[in-house]
């Protein structure tokens, strides 16, 4: 039997498995496994809930803490872009408010003001020019050649004149370069107007965006309500181009929503509009490339339960197992025990049918063994008779039958006497012999040859005969079931040392399998159960060897025979000898 056999199916061997033989109390398989799903269940339900629960609960954690960091980047980005863009607005509003139009068209006051406004606000600013009221540039300063200009026709120009400032989103215009607009109205007072325009690149966008510490190979851009790119994406396109993304739906605060990338990647995408821009900023995460440190945390935690898991069911397969195997060689046990005391009253009952039989057979034996001898005493004194030897050879035929039904009843008496608990001196040729004498006809009959080789060295030993031929009785029958006619069985006897002899059964019977072969001595074990074995010979002998101090072992090959040895002690030990070893002990 395999180690996983012995685990996984502990009990599928055994030769009784069901509550309705009377000769078991319980079901061992069935209890077994109930007691491994119960247990199990018990053990490992409330660890895979729990490690259920702990992984959602963790994946949502990491996944919220992604979620509130992205929250708070596109927050942060979106207030710096807004101050931005306002603080150039509310330059430009400054400027409108604080000069003329007569004054702004002065080309060498443009230029100072649009120096002014690089130096206290850094770059941004490319160039700066005044509109009049008719859309024409009047007065323009940068590197463009822009003056002279009509912008009446243009939408940002028409959305300065009904909102009074405006801030456009990026195109190429008339410089075929990507850019944008800040523009306000300014108002004269005589009732005209002019509106002062400033073009801003979108470099400074670029570098706020490209400096944003982002995981999960982020991507920030900016992006206008139609989805054309503001700034350019690592991933999604250039200036200009249309994005592969979908457009977010419009929101007053920050948003965060779960997207697919064109090649089917899972995305983490946030997104704000930003206030009186018609600028959508827009970061967007690769979800797979962020939930890479939680991965491995999700393969420990699985590890982490198969291992346990394996753990407790290790544990709960070896004490299931051995709980009820205790409880079925205790239930073997009780069943052998009472089986013992049923085959001990059995003999007892046969025994005392045998000498009844035997004082009963021997009253007419002695009867006509008396009258046989008085026939064969009148022979002498008739000579006539003397001489006749067909009448002599009936009366010694007679005496000869006599003697030999005597030798029989004398052998039941012995046998009656021997049921009984006693230690005596036992010569070992004897008692095998007395065996040896009830299997004689069937060894005749069946061509059974039985070798004796017993050493004269042997002494007489101490030890319980009844038990002694019980024994014997037991190991020959076994080898008489195992050979087929014509087969051998050989005995052999020899002294092992001072105090143990040893008598091996050898024969070359159909053998015992390997498998078998350690659960010869198990009650109720037989491969012959459907030809009436009842598997309870070979362990009465077991227990009768080691209740006689000795030892039995097997040794068994298939299709070649069996030999047990037995080593018993030239000395039995007394019952009171015995139990005061064991309290000492």
């Amino acid at each position: 039997m395999t180690i996983k056999d012995k685990i996984l199916f502990p009990f599928k061997n055994q030769a009784v498995d069901t509550p309705s033989d009377p000769r078991y109390l319980f079901n061992y398989r069935w209890i077994w496994k109930l007691a491994v799903l119960l247990l199990s269940g018990v053990a490992l339900v409330p660890l895979i809930f729990i490690t259920i629960v702990d992984y959602q609960v963790t994946q949502h954690a990491i996944e919220s803490e992604f979620e509130l960091r992205t929250t708070q980047v596109v927050s942060n980005t979106r207030r710096a872009i807004s101050f931005f863009l306002s603080e150039r607005k509310s330059a430009l509003s400054y400027i409108v408010h604080d000069h003329t139009f007569k004054q702004l068209n002065d080309p060498e006051r443009l230029s100072i003001i649009l120096d002014n406004l690089k130096k206290s606000f850094g770059g941004g600013f490319v160039d700066i020019g005044v509109i009049d009221d008719a859309g024409r540039q009047r007065g323009y300063i940068g590197p463009y050649d822009l003056e002279g200009r009509d912008y009446s026709q243009q939408e940002w120009y028409k959305q300065v004149m009904e909102h009074g400032v405006y801030i456009s989103d990026v195109f190429l215009g008339y410089r075929q370069v990507p850019h944008m607009i800040i523009a306000v109205k300014g108002d004269e007072k005589d009732g005209t107007f002019y509106i002062l325009r400033t073009a801003i690149g979108i470099a400074p966008f670029e570098n706020l965006l490209s400096d944003l510490e982002m995981g999960g190979k982020g991507d920030a851009f900016l992006i206008n309500g139609k989805g054309i790119l503001q700034t350019p994406s690592r991933n999604y396109g250039k200036v200009l181009d249309p994005i592969l993304l979908a457009v977010p739906q419009y929101s007053p605060k920050t948003e965060i929503l779960e997207g697919h990338s064109p090649n089917g990647r899972d995305l983490l995408v946030g997104y704000r509009f930003i206030d009186e821009t018609p600028f959508i900023l827009m970061i967007v995460k690769d979800k797979y490339e962020l939930m890479k440190p939680w991965f491995k945390t999700r393969l420990n935690l699985i590890a982490f339960l198969a291992v346990s898991s394996t753990i407790i069911l290790s544990v709960i397969l070896a004490m299931a197992t051995y709980m009820v195997r205790r409880m079925r060689l205790a239930d073997e046990k009780r069943v052998m025990t009472l089986h013992e005391v049923e085959y001990a009253n059995k003999m007892a009952s046969i025994g005392r049918l045998a000498a009844s039989v035997a004082h009963e057979i021997n009253n007419p034996l002695a009867v006509i063994n008396e009258k046989a001898g008085l026939i064969k005493d009148l022979f002498i004194y008739q000579k006539r008779y003397t001489e006749d030897p067909k009448l002599v050879g009936l009366v010694e035929s007679i005496l000869r039958c006599v003697k030999r039904a005597g030798i029989i009843t004398k052998r039941l008496l012995n046998f009656a006497r021997n049921l009984e608990a006693t230690i005596e001196p036992i010569n070992l040729k004897e008692v095998l012999g007395e065996v040896l004498s009830f299997l004689d006809k069937e060894a005749e009959h069946r061509s059974v040859t039985i070798m004796q080789d017993i050493s004269d060295d042997i002494p007489l030993f101490e030890s319980d005969r009844g038990k002694i031929q019980q024994i014997f009785l037991n190991i020959i029958n076994n080898a008489f079931a195992a050979v087929n006619d014509g087969g051998h069985l050989d005995i052999r006897a020899r002294l092992e040392g001072k105090t143990i002899f040893s008598i091996t059964f050898e024969d070359d019977g159909c053998g015992i399998p390997k498998d078998d072969l350690h659960h010869v001595f198990e009650p109720f074990f037989s491969t012959k159960t459907k030809q009436g074995g009842t598997g309870l010979g070979l362990s009465i002998t077991y227990n009768l060897v080691h209740e006689l101090g000795g030892q039995i072992t097997v040794s068994s090959e298939v299709g070649k025979g069996t030999r047990f040895t037995i080593l018993l002690p030239l000395k039995m030990k007394s019952k009171e000898e015995t139990d005061a070893c064991s309290i000492s002990g």
